[in-house]
């Protein structure tokens, strides 16, 4: 005879707690086991925890999807927001590369069996009341602008108004910021979002390049985040739940110096290696180093390593914001525009890989507002700014002698009055855009 287990009292008041924490379990070992796949020795076992990577990844966007599309649903068709023009233009380019009936084109995207049947019935409709329509026509200047602007908002979304006008004003192209914002307002489909105001942030100046260092330390995660229901509600931030990476900046040129992939956060002795290596490689040390109060900065042996090489430490101050601003800004910027664009990979090479990318995009190639549009590595290295370069002016009208957005360049009016966007990605990556513009022919 079977004996039954009593089950504990009022359990059923803990089984929606109790699926949290399975599923955060299951993430825990899941990416254990991700990261054993990462660093194997054997191909096969690599290209199959990718694999399973990938399988998890696009199972999870259909869960995703498919509660939008539910809570949509439970809406009346003629209460749902409508499509814009260019949108359903793109449905029905989607239905005819799927090869979907208009059943299953209903079924996908919300609608009805009559509204598909409507817009293939009123596809060669002409005009700006047209149901369907593609792109604007490029023929005279305003329509030229504007779509340059959009187009690089597209293919860079991340990328806001300022620094939108600033590559395109060392592309050939100078628009002040509020224009280029003017411009993406009267689309909405490229509508930018509201940032918001950030306090001042006191600014510490240096006269020359390798014066003044900052050096702070930041974990990214290697699966989008540290969240698990159980105390203390955080993963253990070491790998192969994140990476610890460690980053030198000038003050003056805002280059990055030098970083370093870590598995953990590192100690003293593992920063004086480190910002040993990256003193070699600049070819000289800093008169000033500044950092926070962390407590590897402030141990004895991270100072007397400073002292002997002639560095004087400076500290931000405790819990105040901005008190290490230009670093700080450096890893928000690098979280936004690349840990945050991509799953940051298992292998350490690979992780470094792609800060390297960055790194050499963000010196080479980014421009930098308080360096007045040029890059850290034109500052540094003491280069022609691009942004001094004969402009591109597509206005037939506008007067020579009349001045442009800042900064101000010559006109180049050499040619025919066109051009043409073109977007290369350093190293294939899609959130590391290099703009140039080009004459027309």
């Amino acid at each position: 005879m079977q004996r039954k287990i009593p089950l504990p009292r009022r359990w059923n008041r803990r089984v929606k707690s109790a699926a949290l924490q399975i599923l955060a379990l299951g993430h825990y070992g899941f990416t254990a086991f991700l990261a054993r796949a990462a660093v194997a020795r054997d191909r096969r076992t690599r290209l199959q925890g990718e694999v399973d990577r990938l399988q998890q990844e696009l199972a999870l966007l259909r869960e995703e999807l498919r509660i939008k599309d539910a809570r949509m649903a439970r809406l009346h068709p003629h209460r749902r927001p409508f499509y814009i023009p260019f949108e359903r233009m793109a449905i029905l380019e989607l239905r005819a590369a799927r090869g979907w009936s208009a059943r299953q084109t209903a079924d996908r995207f919300l609608l009805t069996l009559t509204t598909v049947g409507a817009w293939m019935s009123r596809i060669n409709e002409e005009g700006p009341n047209a149901l369907l329509r593609l792109q604007e026509p490029v023929n005279k200047f305003p329509d030229l602008v504007r779509y340059i602007v959009r187009r690089l908002k597209v293919v860079c979304p991340r990328l806001g108004k300022a620094k939108l006008a600033n590559m395109l004003c060392r592309a050939g192209l100078h628009l002040a910021p509020t224009t280029v914002g003017r411009m993406l307002r009267e689309d909405p489909t490229c509508r930018e979002p509201i940032a918001a105001a950030l306090p001042a942030a006191h600014i510490v100046r240096a006269d020359h390049s390798n014066q003044i260092w900052h050096i702070d330390l930041t974990a990214v995660p290697t699966r989008l985040g540290f969240w698990v229901p159980w105390r203390p509600g955080a993963l253990p931030q070491e790998w192969p739940f994140c990476w610890w990476v460690v980053v030198v900046i000038d003050h003056f040129s805002r280059r990055v110096q030098g970083f370093q992939v870590l598995e953990r956060k590192p100690d003293a002795r593992a920063l004086c290696v480190i910002l040993g290596r990256i003193v070699r490689a600049a070819g000289t040390a800093p008169r000033h180093l500044i950092s926070d109060k962390e407590s590897m900065f402030t141990s004895d042996g991270f100072r007397a390593w400073c002292r002997r090489r002639g560095i004087r430490l400076r500290y931000g101050a405790v819990a105040k914001h901005g008190s290490i601003a230009i670093v700080e800004r450096f890893i928000r910027s690098m979280k936004h525009e690349c840990t945050r664009r991509l799953v940051v990979p298992l292998r350490r090479e690979r992780t470094r890989r792609e800060l390297a990318f960055y790194v050499a995009w963000y010196n080479n190639h980014r421009p930098h507002g308080a360096l007045g549009v040029r890059t850290p590595d034109e500052v540094y290295r003491g280069l022609a700014p691009a942004c001094e370069k004969p402009r591109l002016e597509l206005r037939s009208r506008w007067p020579a002698e009349s001045k442009c957005a800042s900064p101000q360049a010559p006109t180049d009016r050499d040619g025919p009055l066109g051009a043409s966007l073109e977007v290369s990605f350093l190293g294939g990556r899609r959130h590391l855009p290099i703009v140039s513009l080009r004459r027309a022919a």
